[in-house]
């Protein structure tokens, strides 16, 4: 009870949210509800008024569990207070801190100073066995310092830690930053490879596989992003934390790349990037084990392609370089600088072969070769369209020609044309096919551009005569765009009669066309030599065709 008897003392009230009541039963207080937001006194405000008012053996958990509640119900926390003296009353009166008596000080709760394991963190912890009122910001830097404590304390963990018995973070260190080791920027994904294209609408092209990743010559593949150095950290004991330095990466030229800037691979010819282990890689080599077929989907390669089955209908494959297929093409379109196929082509009414150079094949069914030299077939011919810019050869085997249409601009060679049913095949020398039909488009682009420029020319001729400030704008407009368009349809013009004098020159020189049949030329077979027309209504063997000086298509020895 109170050390004066039956005086009383109350601290606080409904508008200042809390009443302490002294009375000779006790210590009571009473928090009074408050809205959520608002925030009328801190829990260290009731404690510093119990310690005003002599209060020492009252539990803190109750106290800070009645604060917490705020019902309005008044709860005893002591039994025993002492009323402050005149002196005393004036000190709280005018908001002075009490003095401490050395039984206050033996009222501080016990204190633990705890350091992590990697001496990174300091948490100090309570131990209100010993007592309840928190240390002082002094007393537990101190204890800091009583564990070597001196780097990375915080002020205002402290200031707000000795405000409750909670534990709290004092001190922190610095933990060190390990570098980054070097990698490898790659420019390129090979990881779609082998699967299918995605096309609008969540669809895939089966026909389209992504079965390699193209590079040109001269383009960035990768480069070498450094290693960075490792920042060394601080423990709270001010000593320094060593770290690692990133690990340098090399970076490796394979086949066909180099290295320029010391940091930047760079691919030296066209091809497929391939990666072998740690180097990178240009392979302008494409292998295909099987067919061209659905398992692929069409193939577009920069470089050369070798397929060891054969090319399916419906599919394409197209290559820079050369195309090797160990099968047959079958309705399929394949086009290549050479293409050599161990098989037959058989055309099957849409496939084409188109070579910027030669094409070789067992045998032709129905197809459709275009070859800017020659065409060498061991076999046979059947109803197919062969166009040759220089030989097409037709030996070994049957080396027969049954129906169709072929053309060379220099020979054809055969053992045998048509066959005993007379059927009709056309066989043409002495016109590059290429050429001629290049010629001939240029032929018809030249004479509408003429058409089209002396048009130009008349209109503005006759707008000429005229006040052109005196049209509306629209065809002065008009006016002007005719003007602006004249000069580089002139010099289109000028280009094209170039070009066509250029290839009147190449097919002038294609006067000595030859056909040469070992064995027979069958009845039905219809020749043209050096533009020269011959049908053949009976059989001839062991001949080669030529015009002579008649102009006239000759039958020679072979």
């Amino acid at each position: 009870m109170g050390e004066e008897g039956t005086k009383e003392a109350r601290v606080g009230g409904q508008e200042a949210g809390y009443l302490f009541e002294f009375k000779p039963e006790g210590v009571f207080l009473t928090v009074y509800p408050t809205a959520e937001s608002t925030i009328l006194y801190e829990l260290s405000d009731m404690r510093q008024i119990l310690h005003d008012y002599g209060v020492n053996d009252y539990d803190i958990l109750t106290l800070a569990k009645t604060v917490r509640t705020s019902d309005g119900v008044p709860v005893k926390l002591s039994e025993n207070y002492r009323l402050p003296s005149e002196e005393e009353q004036a000190d709280i009166d005018a908001g002075l801190p009490k003095k401490p008596t050395p039984a206050d000080e033996a009222d501080f709760a016990g204190m633990s100073v705890d350091i992590s394991s990697d001496k990174l963190e300091v948490t100090v912890h309570f131990d209100i066995m010993k007592g309840t009122r928190v240390p002082t910001p002094k007393m537990i830097k101190d204890a800091l310092k009583d564990k070597g404590v001196t780097y990375g304390i915080s002020d205002s963990a402290i200031e707000k830690g000795s405000k409750s018995l909670e534990p709290f973070v004092a001190a922190k260190g610095t933990a060190p930053v390990p570098g980054k080791d070097a990698y490898i920027d790659k420019k390129y994904d090979l990881s779609h490879k082998g699967k299918p294209k995605m096309v609008d609408y969540d669809r895939v092209d089966y026909k389209d596989m992504n079965l390699f990743v193209l590079a040109h010559a001269g383009q960035l593949l990768a480069v070498r992003v450094p290693q960075t150095q490792g920042q060394q950290g601080t423990n709270v004991f001010g000593k320094a934390i060593p770290t690692k330095n990133g690990r340098p990466v090399p970076l490796n030229a394979g086949k066909n790349t180099e290295i320029r800037d010391d940091d930047k691979l760079y691919a030296k010819i066209d091809g497929q990037i391939v990666e072998e282990g740690k180097r990178i890689s240009i392979d302008p080599h494409l292998k295909i084990s099987g067919d061209v077929g659905v398992g692929t989907g069409n193939i577009d390669f920069v470089g050369s392609v070798e397929i060891s089955g054969g090319v399916e209908a419906g599919f394409i494959v197209k290559a820079t370089g050369d195309i090797q297929v160990a099968g047959g093409i079958a309705g399929a379109e394949v086009e290549g600088r050479n293409v050599f196929v161990s098989g037959g082509i058989t055309g099957q009414g849409r496939g084409k072969i188109t070579a910027h150079e030669d094409v070789r094949a067992a045998f032709v069914e129905n197809g459709l070769i275009e070859a800017a030299r020659d065409i060498y077939i061991s076999d046979v011919v059947l109803h197919s369209t062969l166009k040759a810019g220089r030989k097409v050869i037709i030996e070994g085997g049957r080396g027969l020609i049954t129906g169709g249409y072929i053309a060379a601009g220099e020979e054809i060679r055969a053992k045998s044309v048509g066959n005993q049913a007379y059927v009709a095949t056309r066989l043409v020398v002495g016109v590059n096919p290429a050429l001629q039909q290049k010629y001939q488009k240029a032929c018809r682009e030249f004479k509408e551009d003429k058409q089209r420029l002396e048009q130009i020319t008349n209109v503005l001729n006759t707008f000429s005569k005229i006040d052109i400030s005196m049209l509306p704008p629209n065809r002065v407009d008009q006016i002007n765009a005719l003007t602006r368009s004249q000069f580089p349809l002139a010099g289109k013009i000028k280009r094209t009669e170039t070009e066509l004098k250029k290839m009147q020159e190449e097919l002038s020189k294609m006067e000595g066309g030859k056909i040469r049949i070992s064995d027979i030329l069958y009845p039905g077979v219809s020749v043209t030599v050096n533009s020269i027309l011959r049908n053949f209504q009976s059989e001839v063997r062991g001949c080669t065709l030529y015009v002579d000086d008649a102009d006239e298509v000759t039958i020679g020895p072979y």
